[in-house]
């Protein structure tokens, strides 16, 4: 093996591009830390795809590459940050914790938002800081990553992304509550409630509603039935009592998929070049809902509710969630005048449940 090593560290000075590529490719699957030096040089190649083969074997060597690579994020040739930056998203560790927290503040979003994502993974609460202002930042892919950093970092972050849900920024409040949602902070759950009733922008008051259903704390429940009365949030809060899984929203979860507590007014949504009204799509997210809960109390609702074309495959697929047990309820379905459709998705679930075609007994 060391012969095969220096052979292609000698073959990445080779003036054919695709020589230079092979080697440094090959030296990553050895992962011998004397390849770190000669691949790092690598980044300023003036071939894209021999760059991309350094790139990927760094990442291969992992470890012993890091500091090395890390030296390259002060390079001028803004090209060599963001390669040593996009190497450290999937390698960094401690020693590069201060030259990440430096690459925050660059002029290339692309740097700033690999270092970000390096950071989440390093998770050290000195990033915290640092990481906050990015919140805001003018690009979409580094609110982002800084937010999944944040999350990722954890406790020590937590009360930072309090405060953040004070900040007069609607963007930075928005980036906060998914961060907190991400973490499952069971601290967050209180001033997501305040966000929830008191913020004026609607994106951050749905946003707090999936965080709380990410956090998963039963305690919410009866927030989000009122939260249900509201229209723009009436959907979002269905699905959230699905993902907790209380089987107190049991009833109220049938109340919606029957339809016996439609609101008086709904939203028409625009969705696939058709318009359907907001309460469609929350009878379709109760129909989810319930399987994902799985109480038996359900399936008489959910058969019932394969009637409607708007509810029949999310009533369906949460049918199937139900085994054998839902197989009484829908075999009397195949003995009756039905379209194609609902007939297809009735012995789609007997199928998923078991049943076959060969054991048939006609009901009655």
């Amino acid at each position: 093996m060391a012969d095969a090593v220096t052979e292609q560290l000698a073959a990445l000075k080779d003036q054919d591009w695709a020589i230079r590529g092979e080697a440094a490719g090959l030296l990553g699957t050895f992962k011998d830390p004397r390849a770190v030096v000669p691949l790092v040089a690598l980044l300023r190649d003036q071939d894209r795809s021999v760059r991309e083969a350094a790139i990927e074997a760094l990442r291969s060597i992992g470890a012993p590459a890091v500091e090395a690579v890390g030296t390259c994020l002060t390079e001028p040739d803004l090209s060599v940050q963001e390669s040593a930056s996009a190497i450290l998203a999937t390698i960094a560790d401690e020693r590069v914790l201060a030259p990440l927290i430096t690459a925050l503040r660059s002029g290339d979003w692309i740097v700033r938002m690999h270092a970000a994502n390096a950071l989440g993974r390093v998770r050290n609460a000195d990033a915290v800081e640092p990481l906050i202002p990015l919140l805001h930042d003018k690009v979409k892919a580094v609110r982002d990553e800084a937010a999944t950093a944040l999350a990722a970092i954890g406790d020590a972050a937590i009360s930072s992304l309090l405060k953040a849900l004070q900040h007069e920024d609607w963007l930075v409040r928005l980036h906060a509550v998914e961060s907190l949602g991400k973490a499952h902070s069971k601290r967050a759950v209180e001033p997501l409630l305040s966000v929830l009733f008191n913020d004026h922008d609607s994106a951050v008051r749905e946003d707090a509603v999936r965080a709380l259903g990410e956090i998963g704390d039963p305690q919410v429940i009866e927030h989000l039935f009122t939260v249900m009365r509201e229209p723009g949030l009436r959907t979002v809060a269905v699905e959230v009592l699905g993902q907790i899984g209380d089987p107190r929203a049991v009833p109220i979860l049938i109340d919606v998929v029957t339809g016996a507590s439609s609101p008086e007014v709904t939203r028409t949504v625009a969705s696939c070049g058709e318009h359907w009204n907001e309460e469609a799509m929350t009878q379709g997210a109760a129909a989810r809902a319930l399987g994902a809960i799985g109480d038996e109390r359900a399936i008489p609702s959910l058969v019932a509710s394969l009637d409607r074309t708007h509810t029949r495959a999310e009533a369906a697929a949460s049918l199937a969630k139900f085994g054998s047990k839902v197989i009484p309820f829908l075999l009397p379905l195949l003995n009756e005048p039905r379209d194609e459709n609902l007939l297809f998705h009735v012995r789609e679930t007997l199928a998923s449940a078991g049943w076959r075609a060969g054991r048939q007994t006609r009901a009655g």
